[in-house]
């Protein structure tokens, strides 16, 4: 089988990022890249603030976020009066968490695909409250149907609590058919957190056709947002039950204004967002989306040829859109966390390529991600130099 041929790239594009050219930047699923456009109306926002800070904090701040949230919610197909902003998926998932008030005998389930810092506040909670956690394995090459019924036979009515489910897993790349887990979770009575933290601006889905009673998803990784800006979208019978994690002089304003307003908060990325969306219809958001997953398909084939993969146990990623691929390691490479680290640090060091490594079940894999500062020459040369690296341990 031949490799697919690679994106044409969209003119310009590098150009609107600050990254260093002498880098391979192929992670950008982690933390992102910001435009430049958007750092400057960071800054200008900063210089605001900086001039007169009491003005800034006390002359109509609360608005401006909410003008900001109203049109990042509707990109998401969110409900604007639903949705907060917030640092991070992480930081989401502890809000929801805590507002749940969990007791002695209930259980939240998750699957083996979960964000680590997600599954370690659910361990904190759990531990707080007497609650259970308890894990859900999820084969790799696991099927949607298949997956579907091991959560519909994954769930306890009347003991299980919460559900959170990934709608895009990061350790392994892996699509999840998050509207149908929904439903079968609706069916046993189940509230569903959907851990979406790199569907923003990658996947076409909307947040209303999830129908999840918590969504969370990050806009400063495929959105172009700056750091530090996430969406919680809460169902409408959820609102008033969601509790920020630390109290603040909004608090009497209700959802979704009392979880966002932290005090001195530095808010100039959330109010420059916007221009992240900007910057991505510009672009073309179609347009972006099919080079992103094309692009990432082409690293994944030639990274997968190069470590002597075959084509077909190349893992799936489960749907057309996604921007991130799996390549699996040789056996015994990669498969803690400290090796997946050091291993991610030497070929930053030596192949001056930015990758993700992780180990999950035992097995070490490299992610790729694709984005249009990228270029096929990037791939081709982490595949020419990466065996090379490996066989020398």
């Amino acid at each position: 089988m031949t490799v697919p041929r690679p994106p044409e790239p969209i003119p310009g594009a590098r150009l609107l990022f600050s990254l260093d050219p002498s880098v391979s930047h192929l992670n950008h699923g982690s933390f992102g890249a910001v435009p430049i456009a958007v750092q400057r109306a960071q800054q200008r926002l900063r210089d605001e603030m900086e001039s007169n800070p009491l003005r800034f904090f006390t002359q109509g701040l609360v608005d401006r976020i909410a003008h900001a949230r109203r049109h990042l919610a509707t990109f998401l197909g969110a409900d604007p009066d639903g949705t907060a902003l917030v640092g991070n998926v992480t930081a989401a998932a502890a809000v929801v968490l805590q507002s749940l008030a969990l007791r002695p005998g209930d259980e939240v389930v998750t699957t083996d695909h979960g964000y680590g810092a997600v599954a370690l506040s659910v361990a904190r909670e759990c531990a707080r409250t007497g609650a259970v956690s308890r894990t859900l394995p999820v084969p790799l090459s696991t099927t949607d149907e298949e997956l579907v019924e091991i959560v519909r036979d994954g769930l306890r009515p009347g003991r299980t609590r919460l559900l959170i489910v990934d709608q895009l897993t990061s350790p392994t790349a892996r699509l999840f058919p998050t509207s149908a887990l929904v439903a079968v979770a609706r069916e046993r009575g189940v509230p569903v957190l959907v851990d979406a933290a790199h569907a923003p601006g990658m996947l076409p889905t909307t947040v209303a056709s999830v129908g999840a009673d918590f969504w969370v998803g990050n806009l400063h990784k495929w959105a172009f947002a700056p750091r530090g800006t996430a969406a919680l979208v809460v169902a409408e019978r959820w609102r008033e039950r969601v509790q920020p994690l630390v109290v603040s002089w909004e608090q009497d304003a209700g959802y979704p204004t009392r979880v966002e307003w932290q005090a001195t908060l530095d808010y100039t990325g959330w109010l420059a967002a916007p221009v992240g969306l900007f910057t991505l219809r510009s672009l073309g958001v179609d347009r972006v989306r099919a080079h992103n997953a094309a692009l990432a398909a082409y690293g994944q084939r030639v990274v997968g040829d190069a470590l002597g993969v075959a084509p077909e146990r190349l893992p799936e990623p489960g749907g057309p859109a996604v921007a991130m691929r799996l390549v699996p390691l040789p056996p015994g490479v990669a498969t803690t966390l400290d090796a997946a680290r050091e291993l991610r640090a030497r070929i930053a060091d030596r192949i001056g390529a930015e990758v993700s490594v992780a180990g999950w079940n035992g097995r070490g894999y490299l992610r790729l991600c694709g984005q249009v500062y990228n270029t096929p020459e990037e791939y081709d040369r982490l595949a020419v130099r990466l065996p090379t690296l490996l066989a020398r341990g």
